[in-house]
């Protein structure tokens, strides 16, 4: 199978072309040449730009399928369909939980979930913001489907977990449990959680081209259901360590604070379509044990996201200062 890779040489696009590679696949990569650069050196690279339209690379070569890891916005999204035109045969996009609609959300909800408003006023990544994320997502599925239609296949990722994320939003807990001792937490340890490990969203991916499958699909997982505390106890024992997890009410909240979410429903999506393709359940304990090695094997350079360890201190101070009066 020949598979054209729009963005491959990151964080889930690495781990799609390292198992399209596994599974005899040839593989072409497209992107500006800036990031991975000493990554898959025997595959075929071609340079373009998304942000300046530059898709010149592709109007020679036909592929069996296209996987567009780069598309956020419909105009990105509609130039590289314009290059492609009829020489790709699937064309599948990666898209986001964000498309669904923010309200009525019930847990277990599936692919059929109703989608928010279509967004195409935006022209570039860097104009998205959180009202516009998910709309242009819409738009830019839409788009897919319009012009590929049962060519087309759609895979929403919930949050993604495992080696080279640079999110930091399981790596924050992975590292902090590590730690051990008395963790804040700023929610409630009961709050459900859905991670997917990236070789499990890269295995569904591969498999849904070589099945030739159209369709929407969550790639959602643990392999089975657990909450924020139950996902920071076992990054502790996996690294060896003891914690204590202390509930705690900051002032304020930085948005999108690691894993933390208020509205439990949106954590707790059906896998069941995605599992019946073929996508793998990797249990929570192997991911966590990865993105340590991997954090460690990189130095665990400081981090953007969650508490510092000074900002956990005064929380803890505060929350022992309050219990005690």
């Amino acid at each position: 199978m020949r598979i054209l890779v729009l963005g491959g040489t990151s964080f889930v696009g690495r781990a799609i072309v390292e198992d399209a590679v596994r599974t005899g696949a040839e593989v072409t990569l497209f992107g500006r040449g800036k990031t991975g650069t000493d990554l898959f050196p025997e595959l075929t690279r071609l340079i373009g730009d998304r942000d300046t339209g530059d898709y010149a690379a592709l109007r020679e070569g036909s592929w069996d399928a296209v996987v567009d890891l780069s598309g956020y916005v419909p105009h990105h999204v509609g130039q590289a369909m314009d290059a492609l035109g009829d020489r790709v045969g699937r064309y599948l996009f990666i898209s986001s939980h964000a498309v669904y609609a923010q309200t009525g959300v019930e847990p277990g909800s599936d692919e059929d979930t109703p989608r928010r408003e279509p967004v195409r006023n935006v022209r570039t990544h860097e104009e998205l913001d959180d009202s516009t994320y998910g709309p242009a997502k819409v738009a830019c599925e839409d788009d897919v489907l319009a012009r590929y239609g049962s060519r087309a296949t759609i895979v929403r990722p919930g949050k993604v977990a495992g080696p080279h994320d640079p999110s930091e939003m399981f790596t924050y807990w992975v590292r902090r449990a590590a730690q051990g001792g008395r963790v804040a937490l700023p929610a409630d340890p009961g709050q459900p959680v859905q991670i997917i490990d990236s070789r499990d969203l890269a295995r569904l991916v591969v498999q849904l081209l070589v099945d030739d499958r159209p369709g929407a699909f969550h790639a959602v997982g643990p392999a089975e259901p657990t909450t924020l505390g139950g996902l920071i106890e076992t990054c502790a024992k996996v690294a060896g360590t003891e914690v204590e997890i202390v509930r705690v009410t900051p002032e304020t909240l930085p948005p999108l604070f690691p894993l933390v979410r208020a509205d439990w429903p949106t954590q707790q999506r059906s896998s069941a379509r995605a599992r019946a393709a073929g996508m793998p359940a990797t249990p929570l304990e192997v991911t966590a044990a990865d993105v340590l090695a991997w954090d460690r094997e990189r130095g665990e350079p400081p981090l953007g996201r969650g508490f510092s360890s000074e900002e956990e201190q005064a929380l803890l101070a505060q929350h022992d200062g309050g219990r005690s009066r």
